[in-house]
């Protein structure tokens, strides 16, 4: 084993080799040319960037290398929610679009896909920038996990972002001003390239004069070379000294691309990066070398200049408009997003535009987004589906798929006020619903590898709805390619609103079928080839005639549509790759399926003579005309279940509980907050939200299951007397709850009421109670109590399904839904196709590294399959059906999955429409659970005063063992978010003596730039205590507050600190904006006695941890470090039951060297080690730590061993079956079954498999783990 100490000792301070030293190096490379080291290094848990950071640059400088690389990678098991934004630091300092949008995100994830929650904005950017595809990469480099990342943004006004907002609308509009006169300048064309010559204009060396050949063109032989190309990503690195930089641009002509690579004077580079980057396309003469550095070739630029690109447009004075057009959401089979979609159509002046995705509708949010904003286009809601004749086929849901015919169908709505209530219920049009219907009846009902509508479904649906009849694959045009009657044909074809005409080049790969009616398949079957009679582009052209003559004949229009399945010509490539993933043979011959002009539309259809303008532009602007304007997708507007009596509940609950524990009349001071509160969520339609969520836990707790709340609802009076927070937010203070006496510090006197010595009720002579955490409600609703409340809640694993049970019987099962999400191709995913394209192709190693980044990002963000959100249950209001918003289906169209879920991505398009409760599930009640049950003793009885809890932090003392025992300096092990080794190292540094103290060591060890280079080294030089930095982000506004209130009673004036000032600079500081924002503040606070160094603090911090989830958290620690302490079988039998994973069985009945051997064999594994014996390895911790107490396990018992539950017998702990290395979770559970069923003992081996449904390898597993005694393999008796 190769430790990091045992090389770099010598070159790293203490500090940081006491948070590496233990690391395992797996790789070493030199660049001796470079003078650059990297360095793989294993870790047994998650170190922070900043540690790594400073490791690297103390070897650096100690070394005199240039750069130093570590390369860190940390077991599965360290991947952790509640430490994104420690994960995300990694991504910060290599992505720099990443800073600051992070700030207070919060992750979820299901299936493999990691969400994160933008509460400050900026998805547009950071996907722009592929920062999520950069997390991906991260954290498979990090934890060897392969997650997609979606990114949402949970909107919220702000001021701020309102003013950038109104600038870049007034630069938009100076944009378009400048673009509509420079379509009167008539430019001159570079050749055949699509670039204007006399815009040449030099920024960067001599004048250009050359021509530029196309990328795909350059040789490694060519030398001095001339290209143009599109900027696509920009990168600036310093050197060592400072005084010069590196700057590296990719650019594409998309025939190919190519990296450019300078080094000069950083005052020449910064000025150019600001100019290229201004530029967007350029033209570049230079030196095409090998770059030795990043070993490809590079252009070694010696003049650049900037060129106008002529962007294609619509010129025609009468535009064409799109009635099939396909998105990204066209699962695995469209390009371009819907957004850029529709921008194009806007750009080119067109009227309207359709999306028709394959069967979904899920694109039509984000297209009506971008429809809007000032612009005149109408987006039309369509869809593509597939539908069934079940008048033909009425048993087809029982039928195999090529034993009944499947067409494709064009669905746009065309009317929708259903929701309008102006309107009575009868005299409404349905359009939107009915389509809504139609397609959750296809997901749920009717699906069969595809969501199929039955034809009798669509009779039933069609009001509002104008039906088209699709492409090749539609029912039209596969009757004339069987050659049906005319008679049948003109039925078939009447059913149909418009017929679809296509270009021919949409059609052209039946020209390269056979010409034989009947071919073999690759499996050697005989099939029927339906394009047998199409050998020609003439064929084509007639059947399209024949398509026309039919509308003529029954007075349908004819519209002549392109398919849209991405933007421009050369996205083409992209749908390639992608259908080459799917095994396609003929993946490269794409058809011309781009976004067309109208004269490109007219021009294939300039066969039809005068009637071309018919199809192509008069036809779809009248079905466009027909359409109503303006139907939204999702109805405007926020929905929320009613609940009669919903506000008198919450109201009638707070103001008794408040009188209950404080007494009638209710303190001033209490009833104040209380009614601002109740008057804020009241009045902004919160109310039945609390409701819900008090209903829901009080419904929990008559289970016998305890809730945790999450996030920020701790900050809310409400929410505490509410019963849905156990976080009191008051300020610290007494209450007797004999005669109701209180005493509250107002001042700041104490951060926590848990820090309040105990004192005697001065009026009946009872011990008081403490309480009292000094939280805002400002940090929950904002400063005007208006934000949209987010309530997290966390049920016990073992009661989250009945608590999304009870979800239903409280509104209705039909009413209640689970929370859509959607997967996407990741950035590492599409590294993956595109590789395997190049490879099958062999020019993989001849494509040039930037040609195959433009590619991967081209591939990326196409909709892979959908999935559910993992407690997220969405209430429909009970006047309304769920597809008055959405549609519904399975998650991943798994029907076993047994669950229904939005058809829409609920964090993306109905965030805003509908209520979504987190019913999370969590280890912590469950442990609650098993410690009531085995102790007897409530867990709200425990005393979070007891002076132990403050011992066990950093001593061994209280649990009776020595730090050499445990090899571990502090009590805590096993102990939720106190037990890592970054937390153990920060509580041994900062030596926290109070629950305030816990408060701060929650807050900083889950910041961003709190701890690390900031409190940590305010500790270190004496500045302040660990009570004293900014640990959590309310406490900022609390402190200010108190700073002005004592500056206003020392001196009798005015603050100059309002309490709006206090709140906004705790919004900029967690927000990382203080550097940009605080100096107009600076003043101020140093007049009412704030320090430089709180000042500079604030100043360096990028995030910051609410502390009513910091208060959340170490209640739920201390609770159970007091059963720790004084209950120490019970808490162990309980952590290992609910948390233990795997554990070696045969290892922990043998005792403690026995465990200890287990975990070297473990250790020397490296990065060979399993996920499972990773988790093996932190529950030996934790067995270590229990033998060291005295406390022994018992073997696992046939007769005695539960399933699963490590049951206490004789003040030991006897091991369940599921501890034994090979049996699982189903095999446990039915060797406790076989046990109990009535049989007696068992008689051999033979007779436990065949009673308990086990294979030999269980019995094997029992044998070795002593489990089965002399019990006989067979039940046959032997006679020798």
């Amino acid at each position: 084993m190769n430790r990091f100490a045992d090389y770099f000792s010598n070159y790293v301070n203490d500090d940081t080799i006491t948070y590496i030293g233990n690391g395992d190096i797996s790789s070493f490379t030199v660049s001796r040319q470079n003078r650059e080291l990297t360095v793989g290094v294993s870790f047994d848990s998650f170190v922070d960037y900043a540690v790594i950071d400073n490791a690297q640059n103390q070897i650096a400088q100690a070394m005199e290398l240039k750069k130093v690389h570590l390369k860190p990678r940390f077991p599965k098991s360290q991947f952790s929610l509640d430490g994104i934004e420690r994960i995300l630091e990694y991504v910060r300092h290599e992505t720099p679009a990443a800073n600051g949008f992070f700030d207070g995100c919060e992750a979820e994830l299901e299936d493999r896909t990691l969400t994160l929650c933008l509460k400050k904005g900026g998805k547009d950017v950071l996907e722009s920038q592929k920062v999520d595809c950069a997390i991906s990469n991260k954290i498979y480099e990090l934890f060897d996990l392969d997650l997609v990342v979606n990114l949402l943004e949970v909107q919220t006004f702000d001021i701020e972002k309102a003013v950038k907002k109104a600038v870049e609308e007034k630069r938009a509009e100076e944009q378009h001003k400048k673009e509509e006169e420079e379509k009167n300048v008539n430019h001159e064309l570079w050749d055949e390239l699509p670039v204007f010559k006399d815009t040449l204009k030099k920024i960067y060396g001599k004048s250009i004069g050359e021509k530029p050949k196309n990328i795909a063109d350059v040789s490694t032989e060519d030398g001095y070379i001339t290209v143009w190309g599109d900027v696509l990503k920009t990168e600036v690195r310093e050197t060592k000294r400072g005084t010069s930089k590196i700057f590296d641009f990719d650019i594409s002509d998309y025939t190919s691309s190519i990296t450019v690579k300078m080094f000069d004077d950083k005052r020449v580079i910064d000025p150019l990066v600001d100019k290229i980057n201004e530029a967007g396309t350029l033209v570049i003469s230079g030196g095409y070398q090998f770059d030795t550095f990043s070993n490809q070739y590079v252009l070694r630029p010696y003049a650049i200049a900037s060129i106008k690109k002529a962007e294609k447009t619509d010129d025609e004075p009468e535009k064409r408009i799109e009635l099939h057009m396909h998105t990204s959401l066209s699962e695995m089979d469209a390009i371009s997003s819907p957004t850029a979609l529709v921008k194009q159509a806007i750009k080119w002046g067109h009227e309207a535009v359709a999306i028709t995705d394959h069967g979904v509708v899920q694109a039509l949010p984000e297209a009506y987004a971008a429809s809007g904003k000032g612009s005149k286009i109408k987006l039309i809601l369509g869809m593509e589906g597939y539908l069934v004749d079940d008048e033909k086929y009425p048993d087809f849901i029982n039928m195999k798929t090529n034993q009944y015919e499947r067409y494709h169908i064009i669905f746009l709505v065309k009317e929708d006020t259903s929701m309008d209530e102006s309107i009575p219920k009868e005299e409404r049009k349905y359009g939107r619903k009915n389509l809504y219907e139609m397609i959750s009846a296809s997901n749920v009902k009717y699906f069969k590898k595809r969501p199929l509508i039955p034809k009798s479904l669509l009779r039933q649906k069609r009001e509002s709805i104008i039906v088209g009849s699709a492409c090749e694959q539609g029912e039209v045009y596969q009757a004339i390619l069987e050659d049906v009657d005319e008679e049948k044909l003109e039925e078939i074809a009447s059913f149909y609103d418009y017929l679809e005409i296509q270009p021919n080049g949409n059609n052209a790969f039946m020209l390269r079928t056979s010409d034989r009616e009947y071919v073999t398949n690759k499996r050697g079957e005989e099939k029927k080839n339906r394009y047998w009679r199409v050998n020609s582009e003439e064929d084509l052209i007639n059947i399209n005639k024949k398509i026309i003559a039919l509308g003529d004949k029954l007075g349908k229009p004819v519209v002549a549509t392109g398919d849209v399945h991405f933007l421009s010509e050369h996205d083409a490539k992209f749908r390639a790759i992608i259908m080459a993933s799917k095994g396609f043979d003929d993946a490269d011959n794409q058809p011309p399926l781009y976004f067309k002009t109208t004269r490109e539309m007219l021009d294939d259809f300039a066969w039809a003579g005068d009637r071309a303008r018919e199809f192509v532009i008069d036809n779809p602007k009248k079905i466009a005309d027909s359409i109503m304007d303006n139907i939204p997708p999702i109805p405007p507007g926020t929905f929320q279940p009613h609940i009669d009596g919903a506000n008198e509940e919450l109201t009638e609950k707070c103001w008794n509980m408040a009188k209950d524990l404080y007494g009638d009349p209710v303190p001033k001071y209490v009833a104040d907050r209380l009614q601002r509160e109740l008057d804020s969520i009241i009045g902004h339609g919160f109310g039945v939200l609390y409701v819900i969520a008090k209903r829901l836990v009080e419904e929990s707790e008559r289970n016998g299951y305890l809730v945790g709340s999450r996030g920020s609802v701790g900050s809310s009076l409400a929410a505490h007397f509410g019963g849905i927070s156990e976080v009191n937010p008051l300020a610290p203070h007494y209450y007797c709850q004999k005669c109701k006496h209180s005493e509250f510090f107002l001042n700041g006197e104490y951060g926590s009421g848990f820090d309040l010595p105990p004192k005697n009720c001065p009026n009946c002579g009872t011990p008081m109670k403490r309480d009292g955490h000094e939280i805002p409600f400002e940090t929950f609703l904002g400063f005007d109590g208006d934000k949209e409340p987010d309530i997290d809640l966390n049920f016990s694993g073992e009661y989250q399904s009945r608590s999304h049970r009870f979800t239903e019987e409280l509104f209705g099962k039909e009413y209640v839904f689970k929370a859509g999400t959607m997967a996407t191709v990741a950035d590492k995913t599409a590294y993956g196709y595109v590789m395997k394209y190049l490879d099958e192709r062999g020019i993989q190693n001849v494509t040039p590294r930037a040609e195959i980044d433009r590619l991967t990002v081209g591939c990326t963000g196409i909709k892979r399959t959908t999935g559910q959100h993992p407690g997220g249950m969405v209430v429909v209001p009970d006047k309304y059906t769920v597809e008055d918003f959405t549609p519904i289906q399975y998650p991943s169209n798994d029907e076993s999955k047994g669950t229904y879920t939005t058809h829409f991505d609920f964090k993306n398009s109905l965030h805003d429409t509908l209520l979504k409760l987190d019913e999370l599930g969590h280890d912590n009640p469950t442990l609650y659970k098993y410690l009531e049950d085995s102790t007897g003793i409530p867990v709200m009885d425990v005393d979070l005063s007891d002076p132990l809890l403050y011992k066990l932090i950093t001593s061994t003392e209280p649990i009776g063992v020595s730090p050499e025992d445990i090899d571990c300096q502090t009590g805590t092990l096993a102990i939720p978010e106190m037990g890592t080794p970054f937390v153990i190292g920060m509580l041994l540094e900062a030596q926290p003596k109070t629950f305030a103290d816990l408060l701060q060591i929650s807050g900083l060890s889950h910041g961003t730039d709190v701890w690390l280079g900031n409190a940590q080294e305010l500790i270190q030089n004496g500045t302040c205590t660990i009570s004293e930095v900014i640990g959590c982000r309310d406490d900022i506004m609390t402190y200010l507050l108190h700073k002005a209130e004592n500056y206003e009673r020392e001196t009798g004036k005015e603050s100059p600190l309002k309490k709006k000032d206090c709140f906004k600079i705790m919004e900029y500081t967690r927000k990382g904006k203080a550097p940009k924002e605080l100096p107009p503040y600076e003043e101020a606070m140093k007049a009412v006695g704030v320090e430089q160094w709180y000042i500079d603090s604030c100043y360096k911090i990028k995030y910051m941890f609410p502390k009513a989830h910091a208060a959340a958290y170490v209640i739920a620690a201390l609770r159970l470090a007091w059963y720790k302490i004084h209950k120490p079988i019970n808490f162990y039998s309980a952590y290992f039951t609910v948390r233990g994973g795997a554990i070696d069985a045969v290892a922990a009945v043998a005792g403690k060297q026995a465990v200890k051997k287990k975990m070297e064999e473990i250790k020397l594994k490296g990065n060979d080690k399993t996920a499972k014996d990773e988790s093996t390895y932190v529950v030996l911790q934790i067995v270590i730590e229990m033998l060291a107490r005295g406390i022994e396990f018992l073997p696992v018992d046939i007769y005695k061993s539960d399933a699963r539950i490590y049951q206490i017998e004789d003040g030991k702990i006897r091991l369940p079956f599921g501890a034994v290395d090979g049996i699982g979770e189903n095999a446990a559970v039915a060797l406790a079954n076989a046990r109990n069923d009535g049989g007696g003992e068992f008689l051999s081996y033979d007779d436990l498999m065949a009673r308990a449904g086990v294979g030999k390898s269980v019995c094997e597993a029992l044998k070795n783990a002593g489990a089965l005694g002399d019990m006989p393999e067979s039940n046959q008796i032997s006679l020798f």
